[in-house]
């Protein structure tokens, strides 16, 4: 009989629906993959910055957002979140990469892209589509942890 080892490199994407949920919904699958995995030591920086891209996407767009999760031979996770707006926002432009300001302390948003250049340890971002036929591709926003 033949032993088979679970493979070290792995997918998931999750289609998410324009709804208040969604990033409750991300968490517990950021949960359940990591579990399933065995990657406890990255679960509340991944389960953290996934929320924000998240709830950023359902905050800032009116459609539909794809989240994946990829396991990278290395050992790092990647997670990548598409959604419907263009814009790119700082940190994850161009190199070099903005710096985004700590927000007031009596502020209740502006958080959480904050918490992307602290918790991860690298991110970016580019545009989908040519901008002028493609209006409506939206964009794609990562980050990498572990490894």
């Amino acid at each position: 009989m033949r032993t088979v080892s679970p493979p070290t490199t792995w997918t998931y994407t999750l289609r998410l629906p324009h709804d208040p949920r969604a990033a409750r919904v991300a968490r517990m699958t950021v949960r359940t993959v990591l579990d399933t995995h065995g990657r406890p030591e990255i679960l509340d920086a991944v389960e953290l910055l996934t929320s924000e891209l998240v709830t950023n996407a359902y905050r800032h767009t009116d459609g539909p957002a794809s989240l994946r999760l990829t396991a990278l031979a290395d050992g790092r996770l990647r997670v990548g979140l598409w959604d419907s707006h263009p814009r790119i926002p700082a940190p994850f432009g161009s190199p070099p990469r903005d710096r985004v300001p700590l927000a007031p302390a009596d502020r209740e948003g502006g958080r959480g892209l904050r918490l992307v250049q602290e918790y991860a340890d690298c991110w970016g971002g580019w545009p989908l589509g040519d901008g002028l036929l493609d209006r409506g591709a939206g964009k794609l926003l990562w980050f990498e942890v572990g490894g």
